[in-house]
């Protein structure tokens, strides 16, 4: 029998209480926190594909700077910055930024830049981190299609994190900031919609990223099903899930086929799972909100420019964490529950016309309006600073009230107009 020497086995009932425990930490929403993952390129020649040697340098570079950030890389070389949980919307931005300073200093010393979109617009995927788990997610998505791997090596986000919320029900109550995740959720794919390339033609998606992730496979990249309390739906979302992969320490990973965590557990084979089997799991599961404690929000495309990531953050910070703000954007959003329909994000019909079609989509855009609007009323009473109201402002006037996404932007020059596309 294989061994991987973390821990003793888990049974299926001790999973189900872990899971209920450690997914959904309650209480006043208080800390916020934010992932960035960007690019890098060459600016002299962005459709270039970057040598090894010159990401390797880049990767040793970057884990050598004293950042209060942690600092990861995606299999295809993208960088991703992981802000420390910050008390208040503006520590979180002025910690962040600091570090991105940082950041394109060192990069661009090494003739490199960081690009914001949430999908490569000039270069086909290619993987550049070799590690066991990233060669059992390339085979393991492989299976399905292409857009695993276009995911892994291709894409890149800015992931808001917000508490879990009260226990108690109310506008800052764990299961309505659940619910609100979801509906919100398309919305702010929509007006963030930054990824309409693929090696330089369009996609027909404003949100190529988001097109991907509901192409990959469902009980992995969507959304818990509807209906149950969110600490039971996400236990049962993750022991159905197919397990990605089962590590060995003497040998390699096997990529199993078609089968569940809990079928794992129960057969026991090639060996019992353990707690840190269940903890690799999870980490192989993407939905658009992954609890973790707290809610990760994963739908964003990462933006273009120095500080265009402000702003989704300081918008969803705003919506979710201001009492007067979540009630009002609850009653906005509720009623696309009805677009939206029964099946999972990011699978159903609401969520595929915001990665389709952005803020161009009548209805999104009419809630992103009152959003937004919301959102610049609430960043005074928590706090942001003047700045970070005066880039969100910007943005509603440039994008959200006009019916554009930055999609548009990128797409205007290739189409000669702003619509659909």
């Amino acid at each position: 029998m294989t061994t991987v020497p973390d821990d003793k086995a888990i049974s299926e009932a001790e999973m189900e209480a872990r899971l209920h425990g450690i997914c959904f930490k309650t209480g006043p929403p208080r800390r916020i926190g934010v992932e960035l993952e960007w690019l890098i390129y060459d600016p002299h020649d962005p459709a270039r594909p970057i040598e090894a040697t010159r990401l390797e340098a880049a990767v040793t570079a970057l884990r050598g700077l004293p950042l209060r950030s942690a600092v990861t890389f995606e299999p295809g070389g993208q960088v991703e910055l992981s802000s420390l949980p910050a008390d208040s919307l503006t520590a979180c931005v002025e910690s962040a930024a600091a570090d991105l300073v940082l950041v394109r200093s060192v990069l661009t010393g090494l003739g490199l830049g960081l690009a914001g979109h949430g999908h490569d617009p000039w270069r086909p995927p290619r993987r550049f981190l070799s590690t066991p788990r990233y060669e059992c997610m390339e085979t393991y998505f492989d299976r399905r299609g292409p857009a695993g791997r276009s995911m892994m090596c291709n894409t890149a986000s800015v992931q808001v994190c917000v508490d879990a919320g009260h226990e108690e029900p109310g506008p800052l109550g764990m299961a309505r900031r659940w619910r609100l995740a979801h509906l919100l959720g398309a919305v702010l794919t929509a007006a963030f919609a930054n990824s309409p390339l693929r090696q330089g033609r369009p996609t027909g998606y404003r949100s190529t990223r988001q097109a991907l992730w509901t192409a990959m496979e469902p009980g992995r990249t969507h959304a818990p099903a509807d209906g149950r309390d969110p600490r039971t739906a996400w236990a049962h979302y993750v022991l159905d899930a197919p397990v990605m992969a089962i590590r060995d320490e003497q040998a390699p990973w096997t990529v199993p086929s078609g089968v569940t965590f809990r079928q794992w557990a129960r057969t026991g084979l090639p060996r019992p799972p353990t707690h840190d089997d269940l903890d690799f799991h999870i980490s192989t599961l993407f939905p658009p909100v992954r609890p973790r404690g707290h809610l990760e929000l994963r739908m964003i495309d990462a933006q273009s420019g120095a500080d265009g990531w402000i702003v989704p953050l300081a918008v969803t910070v705003a919506l979710f964490d201001d009492p007067e703000a979540a009630e009002t954007v609850y009653r906005v959003v509720k009623p696309l529950a009805e677009t939206a329909g029964a099946r999972p994000a990011p699978g159903n019909p609401l969520w595929r016309a915001a990665a389709r079609h952005g803020l161009a989509d009548p209805e999104l855009r009419t809630a992103a309006v009152s959003c937004f609007t919301t959102a610049l009323d609430a960043l005074p009473r928590i706090g942001a600073s003047p700045a970070i109201t005066a880039a969100v402002a910007a943005f509603t006037d440039r994008y959200v009230v006009r019916g554009r996404c930055p999609a548009d932007d990128l797409l205007a020059p290739l189409t000669g107009k702003e619509g659909r596309s």
